[in-house]
C-alpha cells in the first residue's frame, strides 16, 4: 500500500521524513493525473502546487490556522490532504465534491472562492476579525501571479500595507507574469530579512533611535540608504513600498526551503508576501509543454493527452470565426479579452490582427472601460468574456459604457448553465443584471449559424449591445438562421393554437423538441424565438393577447429580471387575461453537475417542458 492510501490526513503529515515527502509528492501527482483524466478538471495548476501544499501543512496547522485559495481551482492537493481523496471519484459531478473550496464541504475550507483576485481581501478580513476577537492563529492567502493583475488584489495589498495587519500572502508564480530575480546577494538579503534575530535587532535599533531627535534623523538616513540599495538589487520594492515585507523568490518544489521560510514568516508581526516559483503542469510532460491546454480539461486519454470527446463546433468557435471575418472587412473592429483568448475563441483574431487584439489580463473592469475609451474615439470594440466574469464589471458597463451610449459589443460566452464548475461559474444572471441598464440591447442567437448575423448587426448598431450564447454547440441542427435582423423583432418558428411558447437562445432548441413531442399527441403550440431580450417585441405580444393564447416563457437564466419578467410586465400593462407560466431558475444558485442533469433537475429539458405545455392546454 502506498503512502497516499495508508496515511490519515492531515494528522500524519507532520510525522513524515524528507524521503517520505518526495514519495508522497510523486504519488499525489500520479493520482491527480489519473483521476482528472477520468473526471475532467483543473490539472496543470494543481500539478504545480504539490510541494507548495505539502510545505504549508508542514509549517501550519489548519485545525487552527486559516487559508484562502485565490480562484480555488488549484486546491485539489489541499482537498486530498484534508481527507477528501475518495471524493475525487465524483469530482465536479452532481452531488460530488467541488473543484473549488466550499465551506459546506469541509471544516478545512474557510472561504468559498471561484473568481480571481479575491483571496487577499478575504484573508485580510479574516485576519482583522481575528485581531478584534483577540484570537491567535495565522491567516494565509495563496494567490497566483496572474491574479495580481486584478484590481481587487492591488486594492487589498494597499489596505494591508497601510494598516500593517499580520497576514501571510503566498505568491504562487508559475513564471509567466512576474519576471524572476535571482542571485547570491538577493538570496542572502532574503535570508537576512526573514531571520528572527534580524527582525528583532531592526525593531530594537529603531526603538532606541526613535527616543531622540538625533536618533530619528540617523534612522531616517539609514532607511533611505537601505531602500536605495534594495531598489537596485532586490525585486521587492513594489510590495515593500506598499508596506508589505517581500521574501523570495523561492523554489516552489523545494519542500524544506519553503517550510523553513513559512515557519520564520509566522514570527513576523506584519504583512509579508512570499514569492514562490512553481512549474505549471509539473510531472506530466504534456502539461509541462502546454500548460494552458491542460489548465481545465475534460476527460482525456493519459497516453495521447487527447480529449475523450470528439471536438465539435461551438458558439465560441463560431464567434471567433465571425469576428475574424468581420475584422478583415472593417479595420475599426478591435477585440478585447481578460486573459481568455483561447477560451473565448479569439485566438485566430489575435494571430491575424495582432495590432487590434488586446489581452488585458485578469482585469474585467479595466477591459470594459478600455473598450469604452476606444469606442469614444471611433473604434468598434468587442469584449469577449464569460458571463460569470462580466458580473465583475457591472459598474463599468453601466457607468462607462451605457450612460454615454457608447458602441461597445459584449460577446458573452458561457451564458446559462456551464456545468461542472458550479455556482461561481454558472452564467445565469446576465439577462437580469443587463436588462435593468438603460441604452443596452440584448440579442441571443438560437443556433450556431446565427452568431455571425447577430454579431454583424451588433457591431454596426452604434450603441451598447450584448450578444449572449452558451457553452458548447447546437442540440439540434434543423433550425435555419434568421434572414434579417430587425431591432426588437421576434421570430415565429411554428404557428399553432391555444398555447404560445416564447423562448430565447438554447431554450429555443428545447422548445422545438418539446413541440415535436406534443405534435405526436395531437397538440400544436406556437413557438417564438425571442431574438431580442431587450427590447422585447411588444407588437407581437399584443397580437398574442388578441388571439387568446396561454403563454410559456423559457430562459436559461434566473427568472427575476429576465425574459419572463419583461414579458409579464408588458402583458400586465396591456391587461392580458390569459395564463402565463415562466420556466427558468428560481431565486437560488445552481450547483455543479452535468449540463443535461441540471436541465432535468430544474425542469428545463424538453421532456419536462412538454409536460408544462400540456397543462396549459387544460
Amino acid at each position: 500500500m502506498n503512502l497516499l492510501d495508508k496515511l490519515n490526513f492531515p494528522e500524519d503529515l507532520k510525522k513524515l521524513n524528507e524521503e517520505d515527502y518526495e514519495v508522497l509528492s510523486s504519488e499525489i501527482r500520479k493520482f491527480l493525473i489519473d483521476s482528472v483524466s477520468k473526471t475532467g478538471g483543473h490539472l496543470a495548476s494543481n500539478l504545480g502546487v504539490v510541494e507548495l501544499t505539502l510545505s504549508l501543512f508542514k509549517a501550519f496547522s489548519f485545525d487552527n490556522d486559516k487559508i484562502v485559495w485565490d480562484v480555488g481551482h488549484q486546491s485539489y492537493v489541499y482537498k486530498i490532504l484534508t481527507g477528501r481523496k475518495e471524493g475525487f471519484k465524483k469530482l465536479r459531478k452532481y452531488d460530488g465534491i467541488s473543484g473549488f473550496p466550499k465551506r459546506n464541504e469541509s471544516k478545512y475550507d474557510y472561504f468559498d472562492t471561484g473568481h480571481s483576485s479575491t483571496s487577499i481581501s478575504a484573508a485580510l478580513g479574516i485576519a482583522r476579525a481575528r485581531d478584534l476577537k483577540k484570537e491567535k492563529y495565522n491567516v494565509i492567502s495563496v494567490i497566483g501571479d496572474g491574479a495580481l493583475t486584478g484590481g481587487m488584489a492591488i486594492e487589498a495589498l494597499n489596505d494591508v500595507g497601510f494598516r500593517k495587519t499580520k497576514l501571510i500572502i503566498i505568491l504562487n508564480d508559475n513564471q509567466m507574469s512576474i519576471s524572476t530575480n535571482v542571485g547570491g546577494l538577493s538570496r542572502y538579503l532574503n535570508k537576512l530579512r526573514i531571520a528572527p534575530v534580524y527582525n528583532k535587532l531592526k525593531t530594537d535599533i529603531h526603538a532606541s533611535l526613535d527616543n531622540s531627535n538625533l536618533g530619528k534623523n540617523i534612522a531616517g538616513k539609514i532607511s533611505k540608504v537601505k531602500d536605495s540599495i534594495k531598489q537596485l538589487i532586490v525585486p521587492s520594492m513594489f510590495f515593500e513600498n506598499m508596506g508589505v515585507k517581500y521574501i523570495g523568490p523561492i523554489d516552489g518544489h523545494d519542500i524544506d526551503a519553503m517550510t523553513e521560510v513559512f515557519i520564520k514568516a509566522k514570527e513576523i508581526n506584519e504583512p509579508v508576501i512570499i514569492h514562490i516559483l512553481t512549474q505549471k503542469g509539473k510531472g506530466y510532460a504534456l502539461a509541462e509543454e502546454s500548460p494552458s491546454k491542460y489548465h481545465a480539461v475534460g476527460a482525456f486519454n493519459l497516453e495521447s493527452g487527447e480529449s475523450n470527446v470528439s471536438p465539435k463546433n461551438s458558439y465560441s468557435k463560431a464567434f471567433g470565426k465571425a469576428l475574424t471575418n468581420l475584422g478583415a472587412q472593417d479595420e475599426k473592429i478591435v477585440a478585447i479579452t481578460a486573459a481568455m483568448p483561447e477560451g473565448t475563441g479569439l485566438k485566430c483574431f489575435s494571430q491575424k490582427f495582432r495590432d487590434r487584439f488586446f489581452d488585458v489580463g485578469i482585469a474585467e473592469e479595466h477591459a470594459v472601460t478600455l473598450a469604452a475609451g476606444m469606442a469614444s474615439n471611433g473604434l468598434k470594440p468587442v469584449f469577449a468574456v464569460y458571463s460569470t466574469f462580466l458580473q465583475r464589471a457591472f459598474d463599468q458597463v453601466l457607468h462607462d459604457v451605457c450612460i454615454q451610449n457608447l458602441p461597445v459589443v459584449f460577446a458573452i460566452d458561457r451564458a446559462g448553465i456551464v456545468g461542472e464548475d458550479g455556482e461561481t461559474h454558472q452564467g445565469i444572471n446576465d439577462l437580469s443584471y443587463l436588462s435593468m441598464i438603460p441604452n443596452i440591447h440584448i440579442v441571443v442567437p438560437k443556433c450556431l449559424e446565427e452568431v455571425d448575423i447577430l454579431l454583424k448587426w451588433a457591431i454596426n448598431k452604434n450603441a451598447p449591445v450584448a450578444i449572449r450564447y452558451p457553452k458548447g454547440g447546437n442540440i439540434i441542427d434543423t433550425l435555419s438562421p434568421i434572414k434579417e435582423v430587425v431591432e426588437g423583432q421576434w421570430e415565429i418558428l411554428n404557428r399553432g393554437s391555444k398555447v404560445c411558447i416564447i423562448s430565447t437562445g438554447r431554450m429555443v432548441q428545447h422548445a422545438m423538441l418539446a413541440k415535436d413531442i406534443l405534435y405526436e399527441k395531437g397538440l400544436n403550440p406556437t413557438v417564438i424565438n425571442a431574438t431580442f431580450v431587450k427590447p422585447i417585441d411588444k407588437k407581437l405580444l399584443e397580437n398574442i393577447k388578441k388571439e387568446g393564447y396561454n403563454i410559456l416563457t423559457i430562459e436559461d437564466n434566473i427568472l427575476k429580471g429576465g425574459l419572463g419578467s419583461a414579458v409579464k410586465d408588458y402583458l400586465s400593462e396591456i391587461d392580458y387575461k390569459g395564463t402565463v407560466r415562466s420556466l427558468g431558475y428560481d431565486d437560488e444558485f445552481i450547483p455543479q453537475g452535468n449540463v443535461e442533469i441540471l436541465y432535468k433537475t430544474y425542469k428545463l429539458d424538453y421532456e419536462n417542458i412538454s409536460k408544462v405545455i400540456m397543462k396549459l392546454y387544460d
